[in-house]
């Protein structure tokens, strides 16, 4: 006869068979043939270490995390039963969030994660750290590490993809460490309180008559390589066993070991009853956590015609959930709860007799699993893949490590990202200039579907842009400035900047041209450096006039010109009378008519990010890099107060730039008088010297035409 299993209707957990006692575990290793991966974190070299007991292989972490540093454990914390994967350790000390990443995975599937911890004082500060540890993007658990014990951490989850990052989270209560992690595929059908939103941490897995602690049963008694530790006799109950094997039923939602349900625990008197209780435990933002329970049972004794083993289950002595229930005879049957318990400080549970019985109750196995939260969404798969991709390729070792995106508090540094609820978040955001990033641009750049600002300046980067950039259907800003790029600039690329959806920055790379014609030898090329100088010194000779002869100017407005207009005059006065005036400099207190935006000093550090990133300086002060609030790139000139510069000449370069507009020379988009602050606002030019403007060739190989 084959009994039908068992599910609790109303919700309610346990704590079976609890002891206070940890016991050592025994190791495994990575098998691929079984999808098992398994990890010797802080083991050195290449070569894998076998567990004696379970005959698994471990294999080094150095191919799982790029971060941290391998530590051994003090030798006053070394036994000849401990586990050679405990001998040492992989301590993380730089930056708040370090990972493992897990690969080749089956994105759907249901996994075992366990992770575990043995300090053994391996840093000599005696003072076991508390962090934090995640399953992808949801928190796992805290890690109280132990001085003595091995500390162990279990999670079952729905992995989304095909790998999955476990992460170590420093809270500032001591360095983040860990000894082994290990990760086991299950059956679809297994635990099925288990899904995308919702993963089971294990509080404990018990196998009920063993007698001693050297019958924890793991792989290969169970395929899946669950931890069944033993829970010990005491003087209040005996153990029953069989050696017949006892089956599971085809459609099992948990599959216990035959190794586990052949023992089981009754009470000594007739009368007596089973009771076990747990205190809950609370964890970083859920103070009562709610606890599923699982419970396995077997008749294992052939009872006489007229005996009956017959039982009901207790919870905090009210009748929650099961009652008249017989266990089937070799067979193996689980009573569980699809749902958490109500929530409780303390869990009293009890397994009693029916009036009917005439027999004791009985347990053969029991697990208990608190309920965490797995509906945080990570980053966009594809996007993942991309700045994985782009962080291999120039070996980035900041601080990037788990998702890019999420949690939001723990970004990777120069990254943004946009948030939807309840869908992957992107990447529309990458600074990484001043990297020191080399070789060609990765064409995983262009796998950035989302991105809209790419900075890639002040690198060494060489090659060609890809064409495949002006793919990118969101980018508006790149910005390739100083680097050693070569080639011409795609067509396609140039049409995005000709139809204005894109603003490229390409300055201070001196094999870089503009079009493909630019990169072709001209004849008659050492004539240049006369058609170049000719339109220069007009340039000049007109600004000198300005300066000279402003009447003249005013007398010309009414012309016009191919190469130079003559701007209207201007209505807004502006008084450039610095509060402090430099000795000397009491007399330049003069007004300058400028039709430009006013801005203030506020406004120029938001523009400039607080006035981060310099472009140049010289005699008046530094020339700052900023973003307008449309996107417009800028440059910002800040006259110093200890500027060798009076404030004169300062205003003369400004009434040049209002007065007059030309093709090759920058335009001022408006200025600032804030208090003592002084600035301009210009147009930002990226495309180099006037020189290149004007032949349309990089300066590097104008400037070797004009040598020849």
């Amino acid at each position: 006869m084959t009994m039908p299993k068992r599910m609790v209707a109303v919700s309610w957990s346990m704590l079976l068979c609890l002891a206070a006692a940890a016991a050592v575990l025994k190791a495994r290793a990575q098998l691929d043939s079984i999808g098992f991966i398994s990890i010797d974190c802080g083991l050195p070299g290449t070569a894998n270490s076998v567990d004696d007991a379970t005959k698994l292989s471990y294999a080094p972490d150095a191919a799982f995390t790029d971060a941290g540093s391998n530590h051994n454990i003090s030798v006053e914390y070394i036994t000849p039963t401990l586990a050679k994967r405990y001998l040492n350790v992989r301590s993380f000390p730089d930056g708040a969030r370090s990972c493992y990443m897990l690969r080749s995975l089956v994105p759907g599937l249901k996994y075992t994660l366990r992770a575990e911890f043995k300090y053994g004082n391996y840093d000599g500060l005696n003072r076991p750290p508390v962090f934090d540890l995640y399953a992808g993007v949801n928190f796992w658990s805290r890690v109280n590490a132990s001085s003595q014990k091995v500390v162990v951490l279990e999670a079952i989850v729905v992995v989304p993809d095909d790998y999955v990052h476990v992460c170590l989270v420093n809270t500032g209560s001591g360095t983040p460490f860990i000894s082994a992690l290990e990760l086991r595929p299950l059956k679809s059908s297994l635990y099925p309180q288990v899904n995308a939103t919702q993963g089971l941490v294990l509080l404990s897995r018990r196998n009920c008559g063993p007698t001693d602690d050297a019958d924890i049963v793991r792989y290969p008694d169970d395929p899946h390589d669950r931890v069944w530790l033993p829970f010990v006799n005491t003087a209040r109950w005996e153990a029953i066993s069989t050696s017949n094997k006892v089956r599971n039923l085809d459609d099992s939602e948990f599959a216990a070991p035959s190794k586990v349900m052949q023992t089981a625990i009754t009470p000594r008197n007739a009368s007596g009853r089973i009771e076990f209780f747990w205190l809950s435990e609370p964890q970083p933002g859920d103070p009562t956590p709610g606890y599923i329970v699982i419970l396995h049972f077997s008749e294992l004794q052939l009872l006489a015609g007229n005996a009956v083993r017959q039982q009901h289950l207790v919870l905090n002595d009210d009748l929650r959930f099961w009652s008249d229930y017989t266990p089937p005879y070799l067979l193996s049957d689980t009573i569980y709860s699809m749902k958490p318990l109500p929530r409780f400080s303390r869990y009293n549970f009890s397994i009693n007799a029916t009036a009917n019985s005439t027999m004791p109750p009985i347990i053969n196995a029991g697990e208990i699993f608190f309920v965490f939260s797995t509906a945080n969404v990570g980053t966009d798969y594809s996007d993942v893949s991309a700045i994985t991709a782009i962080k291999a390729k120039y070996r980035v070792k900041k601080n990037w490590a788990g998702d890019p995106c999420v949690p939001n508090n723990l970004t990777w540094d120069g990254l943004t990202c946009s948030y939807a609820n309840s869908n992957p978040s992107r990447i529309t955001r990458i600074n990484m200039s001043f990297s020191g990033l080399d070789g060609d641009i990765s064409s995983s750049f262009a796998n950035l579907k989302a991105i809209q600002y790419l900075d890639l300046s002040y690198n060494n980067l060489t090659g060609s842009i890809p064409d495949a950039l002006s793919q990118l259907p969101s980018l508006l800003v790149l910005d390739l400035t100083n680097n050693q790029l070569s080639g011409s600039i795609p067509p396609s690329l140039l049409k995005r900047i000709q139809d204005g959806s894109l603003n490229i920055q390409y300055g201070n790379n001196p094999n870089l041209c503009t079009n493909a014609a630019s990169c072709k030898p001209a004849k008659g090329r050492n004539k240049l450096a006369v058609y170049v100088a000719v339109p220069v010194v007009l340039v000049v000779v007109i600004v000198s006039a300005v300066l000279v002869f402003p009447f003249l100017i005013r007398k010309k407005q009414g012309s016009t010109s191919t190469n130079i207009t003559m701007r209207p005059q201007i209505e807004t006065m502006m008084s450039y009378a610095p509060a402090t005036l430099p000795p000397g400099d009491a007399h330049t207190q003069s007004s300058l008519h400028l039709e430009n935006r006013k801005f203030t000093y506020k406004e120029l550090e938001m523009i400039t990010n607080n006035f981060q990133r310099v472009l140049g300086r010289g005699g008046f002060g530094e020339v700052y890099n900023g973003f307008l609030e449309d996107g417009t790139q800028v440059a910002i000139k800040l006259r110093s107060q200890f500027s060798n510069q009076g404030v004169k000449e300062f205003l003369i370069e400004a009434q040049i730039l209002t007065r007059i507009h030309h093709k090759n020379l920058v335009s001022m988009i408006g200025y600032c008088k804030d208090g003592q602050y002084m600035a301009l606002v210009y147009e930002y030019m990226s495309e180099g010297t006037l020189q290149e403007q004007i032949a349309g060739m990089p300066y590097a190989e104008m400037a070797a035409t004009e040598n020849s």
